[in-house]
Formats: structure tokens, C-alpha cells, sequence
């Protein structure tokens, strides 16, 4: 056995309190993104964890990378026919979290999915690099493949069949919006007394605050 019980980490980088919030979770998350973004030793900031609950009753957890977040929501883009795509359309009633180590803060979100408008999901695939786009076409993910060599052989074939020509996005592949119901602000502090600001969406669309015990 493992015994990690040794591993310490005194949290004393910065606080959550109420005098310095918003009244809605997006600008704080704004906030926070912007400041973890201009942090060196933060590497990919828009990584984030996402979590449903799969056809077989398990949950799943997997790091995705945010791609954009409006005052609706949060979107990335996936691959419908996916594990992942498969599991939000079957229960739309997910988890985002993020990790900022170099910052010392969580923000978990809970929301409720649903697909893009198709004019955004094309934007995004246009913004793609070429070999991003046909990676999208090439791999049918989460499917079973007899070896890495199949992808490469057909990804070489599609490169011949697109040169000169525009790459269509598939049908199988776009955006999930998540839309908040619940966001929690997460700040280490000394001691283990971390701060934690929860925002609970209200019937009349405004933001219920409250703190909780760490």
C-alpha cells in the first residue's frame, strides 16, 4: 500500500468573501478566468472535467477544453455519437469542474446540456485546423478499433480526398451549451477553512448566494 498521507499543501494564496462578488456566477468565473489566464505556471485554463452518467447507470469523468462561455452558459464540442454525446442526450444533466492549482481554486458547475445551434457548431469547425477537422471525420469516438494504424491509413486517405476542397462539418459532431443551475466558487485557505460561495439559479432567473462549511 501507497501511503500518501504525508502529502500537504498549506493553502494562503488569496480569499473568496462576500464584499467582493458579483451577483451572478459568470462574471466571477470571467473574473477568475482572466486571472488564472495571466498566471505563467497555469497551463491549459480552459481544461475541465466534465461528468455524466452513461447508458449503464455509471458516472464518467473525462477533461475536455472549454471553447467559449456566454452569459447563457459554458460550450465545448464533441462528438455526438460519442460515449459522451450518447450519455448527455440520454440525461442532459451534467457536471463542469475546473482546477486551478497555481491559483488554488475550483469552480464546479451544474447544468443542464443541450446541442448548439448548428450555425455555431460550424463556426467552430471552420476555426479548426485541417487536420483537427479531418481528425473530427476520421475518428467514430469511443468505438472499438482494431489499432492506431486504421485511423492513420484512413486519415491519409481522407488528405488526398480534400486537397483543394473545403471540409465539411459532420453531422455527428457539434457543441453542448451548459446552462447553470448551481456554481460553486472554491478558494483554499489556511488550515482547511476554505471559502466556498455557492450560486443557486432562482425561479425569477437571479442568483440565491450562500457560504458553505469547508
Amino acid at each position: 500500500m501507497e501511503d500518501l498521507s504525508h502529502y500537504r499543501k498549506s493553502y494562503e494564496k488569496n480569499e473568496l468573501l462576500e464584499t467582493n462578488i458579483p451577483e451572478d456566477p459568470i462574471n466571477l468565473f470571467n473574473r477568475w478566468f482572466r486571472e488564472v489566464e495571466s498566471m505563467e505556471s497555469e497551463g491549459e485554463v480552459n481544461a475541465m472535467t466534465v461528468a455524466t452518467i452513461g447508458l449503464d447507470g455509471f458516472p464518467k469523468s473525462r477533461v475536455v477544453l472549454l471553447k467559449q462561455f456566454t452569459y447563457e452558459g459554458f460550450i465545448f464540442y464533441t462528438n455526438y455519437e460519442s460515449e459522451k454525446g450518447r450519455a448527455i442526450s440520454n440525461n442532459p444533466n451534467i457536471c463542469l469542474s475546473f482546477f486551478w492549482h497555481a491559483a488554488e481554486r475550483q469552480v464546479i458547475i451544474k447544468g443542464i446540456a443541450e446541442k448548439t445551434a448548428e450555425n455555431i457548431s460550424d463556426g467552430y469547425f471552420e476555426s479548426r485546423p485541417e487536420g483537427s477537422k479531418l481528425g473530427a471525420i476520421v475518428s467514430h469516438q469511443s468505438e472499438v478499433i482494431p489499432s492506431r494504424a486504421i485511423l492513420e491509413e484512413n486519415l491519409k486517405k481522407l488528405e488526398i480526398d480534400f486537397v483543394g476542397k473545403e471540409i465539411p462539418r459532420p453531422k455527428y459532431w457539434g457543441g453542448f451549451l451548459v446552462k447553470p443551475v448551481e456554481v460553486e466558487f472554491w478558494q483554499g485557505r489556511p488550515n482547511r477553512l476554505h471559502d466556498r460561495i455557492r450560486f443557486q439559479l432562482q425561479d425569477d432567473f437571479s442568483w440565491k448566494i450562500d457560504r458553505l462549511s469547508p
